[in-house]
């Protein structure tokens, strides 16, 4: 697979707090992904998961970190190489934490126990919808029954991992904007996952114009801040909420 390596700066100033890597390809063709130069340019040339995991292990050491995070497109799309990456990133960083982002729609029970078993200590997952018609949207996707298999594995994704493996830190992303999907939706989400577990973490994204919905124009701080107080009152204990002026933490305070 094609990698990008990279750093997350935290706002705060405190430095970096994760090395990660954005690999290409993805199997959905979102409209406004805010990924689309990884997912769709296949940008570098193929590192095997020896080469992949020796040159992300020196960006860690750089760096001063012990996080890794494995990101996309969909970096879930490879399972061998992905599997043996992670295993190759868990023998030379023992105690590192590593982090997989992905859609989840094809994160299958036997898939996830693998990637437990590699190393991965923290997942989250982009829960786009709830309804396939919205997903549809989100998604780009034509085949109404692909969709809804890939929505359909996404949630049981969240479910198994909760039930099966507590010790994986589990999180959930959520993007938002009206025009791609109603509030009434997000909180019938929100209402889902309260009834798998209220105090999963969720992350609602504020989707900006990109790619190919220039037209969109990014939900603002007072939007995502009613997102926030809705999600809250549904019974979430840990929501947060990305805006364009930082972000709203746990508490409904502005983070950054």
């Amino acid at each position: 697979m094609c990698l990008c390596p990279g750093i997350w700066w935290l706002e705060s100033g405190l430095g970096f707090i994760e090395a990660v890597c954005f690999t290409s390809g993805c199997n959905l063709c979102c409209p406004q992904c805010q990924n689309w130069r990884y997912a769709f340019m296949d940008v570098g040339e193929p590192l095997t998961p020896e080469e992949a995991a020796e040159r992300m292990t020196e960006t860690k050491k750089e760096c001063g970190v012990e996080r890794i995070a494995i990101s996309g497109g969909e970096c879930t799309l490879n399972r061998p190489w992905l599997v043996s990456f992670i295993r190759l990133l868990r023998e030379q960083n023992p105690i590192a934490r590593i982090h997989v982002d992905t859609n989840g729609t094809i994160l299958t029970e036997d898939y996830i126990d693998e990637l437990v078993g590699a190393g991965m200590t923290d997942i989250g997952i982009d829960l786009k919808a709830l309804r396939t018609s919205t997903f549809m949207e989100m998604t780009g996707l034509l085949d109404e029954g692909l969709a809804t298999k890939y929505l359909q594995t996404a949630w049981e994704a969240v479910k198994y991992l909760h039930d099966s493996h507590p010790q994986v830190f589990l999180g959930i992303g959520i993007p938002f904007n009206e025009d791609l999907i109603s509030i009434a939706e997000i909180q019938e989400m929100a209402e889902r996952i309260v009834s798998i577990d209220p105090w999963i973490q969720v992350c609602v994204l504020d989707y900006r114009p990109e790619f190919r919905r220039p037209d969109l124009v990014r939900p603002s701080h007072w939007e995502m801040l009613e997102v926030h107080y809705i999600l809250r009152d549904c019974g979430l204990q840990s929501v947060v909420c990305q805006t364009e002026r930082g972000k709203i933490g746990p508490a409904g305070r502005l983070l950054g």
